[in-house]
């Protein structure tokens, strides 16, 4: 597992990335003293369709006030969007020290800080106490993951009961192999796909009750379609996940697209309620 997860660590690596970004503002002239989330945005949230997504599973639940922690958080764009429009106070956890580093720098820029805090840590081992928060939330990170029960596990432990689970994820749907590379993976040895079925029954058996479930695929697809037409009229934003995938960028994305469109993949959301 220590392998796999240096290898999964190495696939997502991008060195100075906080330097990066910070670059590509100072290139827009935006102001480093007046940095706002939504300047950031393009690049913060590394999953289809970004930030709008994840307006929208906010909008599932009463999050405001809430605990939150955030699995596999990536550069931390959720847990600053509920800290900032939820009052939530926010925990994320994510196994890049890089991706950590950058959330951490990123938090202190646009004065989120005092509300976010990011770890650096394994999602089938949390390191936090039994029931410790209001709500758990997790969006394309289980595809890294290869025990889902132990993954699944851990979010159960450490939500409090009547809390709530929330995901967005990238599912297998049929038994056809996929293409590789994706945004997650380079190739099949790190990419551990499994069905919403799957998903659920293991959920249900952890005491979980689905309360939502939502199919994204197609949103998902029409998200990809504008991209290529804005990228084909404009070229590459001077801040999007080409920051964080660079040349690999369009051959990871065409083949996610491919994959939606075929029936090999799909997009679901979803809120679970743990029972008491």
């Amino acid at each position: 597992m220590e392998n796999l997860n240096q290898n999964i660590e190495n696939h997502y690596l991008k060195e100075n990335l906080y330097e990066d970004i910070i670059t590509r503002l100072k290139e827009q002239q935006i102001d480093l003293n007046t940095v706002k989330r939504a300047d950031i945005a393009g690049v913060d949230e590394f999953h289809v369709r970004g930030a709008t997504v994840s307006k929208e599973l906010a909008t599932s639940i009463d999050l405001n006030g809430a605990s939150v922690l955030d699995v596999g958080c990536g550069l931390g764009g959720p847990c600053r969007m509920l800290a900032d429009a939820y009052n939530c106070q926010t925990t994320g956890i994510d196994l890049s020290t890089e991706y950590i580093r950058t959330a951490n720098k990123l938090s202190k820029l646009v004065n989120l800080d005092s509300k976010t805090t990011f770890i650096q840590g394994d999602a089938t081992n949390l390191p936090f106490a039994d029931h410790s928060f209001d709500v758990v939330w997790t969006q394309h990170v289980q595809m890294n993951i290869p025990d889902k029960k132990k993954f699944y596990s851990e979010i159960n432990r450490v939500l409090k009961v009547g809390g709530h689970f929330l995901f967005y994820d990238i599912l297998k749907k049929g038994t056809k192999e996929v293409s590789f590379p994706m945004p997650w993976a380079s190739h099949a040895e790190l990419s551990f796909l499994f069905k919403v079925e799957e998903m659920d029954a293991i959920l249900k058996e952890l005491d979980f009750t689905n309360e939502k479930l939502t199919d994204e695929t197609q949103a998902g697809i029409d998200f990809f379609n504008a991209l290529v037409a804005k990228l084909k009229e404009f070229g590459p934003p001077k801040i999007g996940l080409n920051v964080l995938m660079g040349e690999t960028t369009k051959p990871k994305l065409m083949n996610l697209l491919s994959h939606l469109k075929n029936g090999k993949l799909e997009l679901k959301s979803g809120v679970y309620k743990k029972r008491a």
